[in-house]
């Protein structure tokens, strides 16, 4: 289908939103816009392009590295929205034009960072770069775009150029295929249950939501949808163990047979991957990755991941057998699916936290507003206020407006925080609009959760582990909100990946914080606060369950490991025995915990962008929890503490080298002992 030249008069996209702070209007929006926008995107920014080889100046900072980031305004403005809307909104029409685009945009990535005259331009700025007189984060950018260019294959010669494209464009038809495979079968897995006593245990929202899943599908019954990992939450409550059993299976038997069986498209992405690594002078795809990360090596990868993994497999061992005992006195035998049952009944015995009870307290508005903003208000000084004239991409989404303490225009943040058919699973931030002072811009940013919504005119209540993830969301989009660079190139979260988790992972910090918690934690009938007696025993049961957590996260980092370090010529067979036996050689087998993710519904590293990359979790928690002491050492939630982290390490974004940002803050390099011992790890 041939790409228009220009966009027809009526589209939304065609110039930058005349909306406060170029929020996209999305009412005004078709799936059709974008598509075409898409299209006329990329060959404005090809001609863009064009005219930036065809001048007779030499190359300089000016007309090359700010002429590239300037270009592809519409793309970026496209990108943005559909990006967005193919997450959130999903439908039959859209996933064709993400089929029809994403080999059409690869092959324009390449089209750019393959061509030699462009990278004999930007070679030649790097050449110069120390001496031409330019500022720290201008000389950055030099760095960054040159190593961008070598890493995508600039190098190459033309025999070696037009094989990377081959292999961009499957790929990422690939990812796509494996993306929308994973969405669909997820949706197909949901488990129908006919007698609502299966579902004792459950609350009366979660019966009634149930209940509601199986309606809109047109169904008789209730439907348990699932959520992105191996495990999930209803298995916490629910008395049926033999309904406990279908949960399970449902959940690590996605993708993994008919006709959206992701084991053959993981197995060909891995392998594409590995060509591709190789044709870039790399051992693995792994090695090329961790090129352009704060780990530098897989070495390093490998040395911290085999320090856990010892203590880890003793701790969740440790863990197996109270529950097994406790498992007895019902006369079962622990299975898998049983483990999140059993181990909710020691948090109620041995701790006496009792996390479905704990859902009173923790209804979503006051924990957003009264929790999060207000953690954000007290360390940055930013305040939210309501937009409700300005709309977003579906009914759900929420927008605020972001001013600091001076009253000051900040950005605008969005708020998607219901699951519902069309929107992937996970938690996630992302952007429309990257701030720059180069393009005047100020961010616009968007956190998507995906709770289960209340029945109408009932509030929503979460988890703790929901009101954790909200946090954790959150702090991304400080990253975003907080950003004060000069090229959009380095903004918010443009930062290496295992760089990007460490600031939202600190975010976390404040949702048990007695300051904060004792504001949002109040019970959703009375109004009366969390009882200091429960605080204190979430506290004391902190540690039960870090040896099934961290082994099921260790499990799936190695598996991703595992699939990465592959050569062109390493046979894998059947993929569900390579991932056992990858597993089994790490030493992370298990029947009892399964990794985080398995290979089919690994969605992170077959259709995001982590691949080689999932370790970066526990690579910036080390960072994060000595972060953690930083902040009580120097009296916790203090605005002095917040402007430190903000303005040494938040606003610079990728404009610094990330560790010289937490050495800015902290005063030295990371300590690992915090993280040992907050994971039950330090005996390691």
């Amino acid at each position: 289908m041939s790409t228009p030249e220009q966009l027809s008069a009526d589209n939304p996209l065609a110039t930058p939103s005349e909306l406060p702070f170029r929020l996209p209007p999305f009412a005004g929006i078709t799936l059709e816009h974008c598509r075409e926008a898409l299209l006329a995107g990329m060959a404005e920014q090809r001609r863009e392009v064009a005219a930036l080889l065809a001048s007779d100046e030499e190359p300089t900072f000016e007309n090359t590295l700010v002429a590239l980031e300037r270009s592809g305004a519409l793309l970026d403005r496209a990108w943005s929205v559909f990006g967005n809307l193919s997450s959130s909104v999903a439908t039959p029409r859209l996933r064709e034009i993400e089929r029809e685009i994403a080999p059409l945009a690869a092959a324009h990535d390449d089209a750019l960072r393959l061509d030699p005259a462009l990278f004999a331009r930007i070679d030649a700025v790097h050449a110069a770069r120390e001496s031409a007189g330019l500022d720290a984060e201008s000389v950055r950018l030099v760095e960054r775009y040159h190593l961008d260019f070598v890493l995508a294959g600039a190098r190459l010669d033309d025999a070696g150029r037009t094989r990377l494209g081959e292999l961009n464009q499957q790929l990422s038809e690939l990812s796509t295929t494996f993306g929308q495979n994973l969405q669909l079968a997820t949706e197909a897995a949901a488990v129908r249950v006919a007698d609502a006593a299966e579902l004792d245990g459950l609350g009366d929202e979660e019966v009634a939501a149930a209940a509601r899943a199986a309606a809109d599908r047109g169904l008789e019954g209730y439907l348990l949808t699932l959520v992105l990992p191996t495990g999930q939450p209803v298995l916490t409550r629910l008395r049926d163990r033999e309904l406990r059993r279908r949960v399970f299976e449902a959940s690590v038997g996605r993708a993994s047979a008919g006709e959206r069986d992701n084991r053959p498209v993981a197995e060909r992405i891995a392998r594409l991957r590995a060509e591709r690594a190789r044709l870039l002078g790399f051992d693995t795809h792994a090695d090329l990755v961790l090129a352009d990360s704060t780990a530098r090596t897989t070495a390093a990868v490998d040395e911290m991941l085999r320090s856990m993994v010892p203590a880890s497999v003793a701790n969740a061992e440790a863990e197996a057998d109270v529950l097994r005992e406790l498992a007895a006195r019902d006369g079962v035998e622990l299975a898998a699916w049983d483990w999140a049952y059993y181990s909710e009944r020691v948090r109620a015995e041995r701790y006496a936290v009792d996390t479905t009870a704990l859902r009173s307290w923790f209804e979503l508005d006051r924990v957003l507003v009264d929790g999060v903003f207000r953690a954000a208000e007290l360390l940055y000084g930013f305040r939210f206020t309501p937009r409700a004239d300005l709309a977003g991409y579906h009914p759900d989404v929420r927008v605020w407006e972001v001013t600091d303490a001076d009253g000051a225009e900040i950005g605008l943040y969005l708020g998607d925080f219901f699951a519902r058919e069309g929107k992937r699973g996970g938690a996630w931030m992302s952007s429309f609009v990257r701030q720059s002072r180069l393009l005047g811009t100020r961010p616009v940013v968007v956190n998507n959760l995906n709770v289960t919504r209340a029945p109408a005119g009932r509030p929503t209540l979460l988890t703790l582990d929901e009101v954790n993830t909200l946090f954790h969301e959150f702090g991304h989009a400080l990253h975003g909100l907080s950003s004060a660079v000069t090229y959009p190139r380095f903004a918010g979260t443009a930062v290496p990946r295992d760089f990007v988790e460490f600031p939202s992972q600190v975010n976390e910090m404040w949702a048990l914080w007695p300051e904060v918690l004792a504001h949002y934690a109040r019970h959703v009938d009375t109004g009366e606060p969390l009882p200091a007696s429960v605080v204190g025993s979430i506290d004391a049961a902190r540690l039960w369950g870090e040896g099934f957590a961290t082994l099921e996260y260790l499990a799936a980092t190695l598996l991703d490991q595992a699939w990465h370090r592959l050569t062109p010529d390493t046979e894998v067979g059947d993929p569900v025995e390579f991932e056992r036996a990858a597993l089994a050689g790490a030493g992370v087998a298990s029947d009892l915990v399964p990794p985080r993710y398995r290979t089919t519904y690994f969605q992170h590293v077959f259709a995001g962008g982590y691949s080689a990359g999932y370790y970066s979790y526990i690579w910036s928690e080390v960072l994060d929890a000595d972060t953690v002491e930083w902040f009580k050492e120097n009296g916790g939630l203090r605005r002095e503490n917040g402007d430190a982290f903000r303005q040494r390490l938040l606003a610079v974004g990728g404009s610094v080298d990330p560790l010289d940002a937490f050495r800015a803050v902290r005063g030295r390099d990371a300590d690992p002992g915090p993280l040992l011992r907050r994971r039950g790890l330090a005996q390691s």
